[in-house]
C-alpha cells in the first residue's frame, strides 16, 4: 500500500497543478476581462502590461506552491496512516 501511495503522490500533485492553473486562468479572465498572459500567446502578451504580467506570474506561482505543499503533506499523511509499521500506542 505504501508503494502505491508513493507512486500516486506525484500524479495527485500533477493533477492538482493542472486544475489549479485552470482555476487561476478562469479567475483571471473573469476579474480582468482579458486572457491571461501566457508564453506563446502573443496577442494576450501584447495586450497585457508589465504590471499585469507580473501579477499573473505571482498569483500563479503562489497557487502552485500552495498546491504542492498541500498535496505533499496529504501524501505523507496518507503514507503514515496506512503504513504497516507505524507505532501502536
Amino acid at each position: 500500500m505504501t508503494a502505491l501511495l508513493k507512486l500516486a503522490g506525484p500524479l495527485v500533485t500533477l493533477a492538482a497543478g493542472f486544475v489549479g492553473a485552470k482555476v487561476v486562468d478562469v479567475a483571471w479572465t473573469k476579474v480582468t476581462g482579458s486572457r491571461p498572459p501566457r508564453p506563446g500567446d502573443t496577442e494576450a502578451n501584447v495586450k497585457s502590461s508589465l504590471r499585469q504580467a507580473l501579477a499573473f506570474a505571482i498569483i500563479s506561482a503562489a497557487v502552485g506552491a500552495a498546491l504542492e505543499v498541500l498535496t505533499g503533506h496529504g501524501t505523507r499523511l496518507a503514507i503514515s496512516r496506512f503504513s504497516p509499521d507505524k507505532d501502536k500506542a
